[in-house]
C-alpha cells in the first residue's frame, strides 16, 4: 500500500536535511532518509529565489503532480525533501519529470517494476 503524507514541520525537514542522502540537478536537489514507515512523505522547498509567490507556488504544483503520477514507482519508507533552484521558475511539466526521475535514479529510490 502506498500512501504520501506531507513534510510540514522545519523540524521534519532538518532531519533529512542532516541525515540524508543528497543529490543535485539543473532545477532541483534532493534528500532522501529512510522513516521507518510503510509509506513516503514529501516536502518541497521554494524559496523566494525562484520568484514571486505565483512562480513559486506553480513549482511546488509541478513537483506534486510529477511525484503523484510516478509514485508507484518510489521505493516506500521513504522522506523526500524536494528543494528549487532558480532554474525550475521557467521550467515545464516535461523538464520538472525528467528532473525528478534523474534525481530517484541517481539517487536508488525508483524501482522500475511500475
Amino acid at each position: 500500500m502506498i500512501f504520501t503524507e506531507s513534510l510540514k514541520k522545519n523540524q521534519q525537514f532538518q532531519t533529512v536535511y542532516k541525515n540524508g542522502r543528497s543529490y543535485g540537478s539543473k532545477l532541483f536537489v534532493m534528500y532522501v532518509l529512510q522513516n521507518g514507515t510503510d509509506g513516503n512523505r514529501i516536502g518541497i522547498s521554494v524559496s523566494k529565489k525562484v520568484g514571486n509567490s505565483i512562480i513559486r507556488h506553480r513549482v511546488k504544483r509541478l513537483v506534486l503532480e510529477n511525484y503523484r503520477l510516478h509514485e508507484k514507482m518510489f521505493n516506500s519508507g521513504l522522506d523526500i525533501v524536494v528543494i528549487a533552484r532558480p532554474g525550475a521558475a521557467t521550467a515545464s511539466f516535461v523538464e520538472v519529470e525528467r528532473a525528478l526521475m534523474y534525481l530517484g535514479n541517481h539517487l536508488n529510490i525508483i524501482s522500475n517494476n511500475e
